[in-house]
């Protein structure tokens, strides 16, 4: 009977040693896991960090990417000494000198010569249907950024006076448009004319003449066509800057004109060049 409590005791505590050494293996094993998951857990942490950041520049360099596609359509590019020409502007100025006489375009060596090719195309075709000759009646020129009109004074004056004709109605309309599409726009109007003296109870001589008949289209521009009169300088040149000879009626009649010089910002001459189409 004894023997048996002494194995049942043996049993009893041979059990108990190993529930222990199951019991202390488990809390290690315990221990791992939480170690382990607390260090998957700082590495979610510190990849959900990482991610964050990269995406962050993704963002970053996804903005760099539009703001320089942007920017490629707004690139400036020197036009000569005068100024800068957006890519932008360029095609616009492309699409229009598809329209220009070839003849004209094969002439135009540089940039600034398709440029000014394609302000005259436009700034010619808001003056069709006035019953202007191209190559007689109206010259377009173009300086740096100054656009000059150069109208024959016969589409607007009769001779030695400086009364608006009535046919000159349709012109100034249309020179109006032109100034009044763009608020910054000045324009200075210039009155020429032929080398014969003049002398009359109304008109002193060339001086006058020109003076006068530059006043009489800032007056109509103004009290006819609507421009506003702070845009509009009048001034006279007489005979002095002829384009032409004064011992023949037909260069005598070229240096009878009346000179619109246009002023326009550079932005706003740009904008001269895009077609209206």
């Amino acid at each position: 009977m004894r023997k048996v409590s002494l194995v049942v005791l043996a049993t009893i505590f041979m059990t108990a040693c190993v529930s222990k050494k199951k019991y202390v293996a488990l809390e290690h094993e315990n221990g791992q896991i939480k170690s382990a998951l607390t260090k998957t857990q700082f590495e979610k942490e510190e990849l959900e960090t990482k991610f964050a950041k990269i995406e962050a520049r993704v963002e970053a360099f996804n903005t760099k990417i539009n703001t320089l596609t942007a920017e490629n359509d707004v690139k400036m590019e020197s036009v000569g000494n005068v100024a800068v020409i957006s890519n932008e502007t360029k095609k616009k100025m492309r699409h229009t000198l598809t329209k220009v006489d070839p003849n004209k375009l094969r002439q135009a060596t540089t940039l600034k010569d398709s440029m000014n090719l394609a302000v005259s195309y436009n700034l010619k075709k808001s003056f069709a249907n006035s019953n202007l000759n191209e190559d007689e009646d109206i010259a377009i020129d173009i300086d740096e950024t100054v656009v000059m009109i150069s109208i024959s004074d016969k589409m607007l004056f009769n001779t030695a006076s400086y009364r608006i004709s009535n046919k000159a109605n349709n012109i100034l309309q249309k020179l109006a448009d032109v100034i009044n599409s763009e608020p910054s726009i000045e324009v200075m109007v210039e009155g020429h004319t032929d080398a014969r003296s003049i002398n009359t109870p109304k008109i002193a001589d060339n001086w006058d003449l020109s003076v006068l008949r530059a006043t009489s289209v800032v007056r109509k521009l103004q009290d006819s066509y609507g421009v506003a009169p702070e845009k509009l300088i009048a001034s006279g040149r007489s005979s002095y800057l002829p384009v032409a000879g004064n011992d023949s009626k037909e260069d005598r009649s070229k240096n009878r004109r009346t000179r619109i010089v246009i002023l326009p910002n550079i932005n706003k001459f740009f904008a001269l060049m895009a077609s209206n189409e």
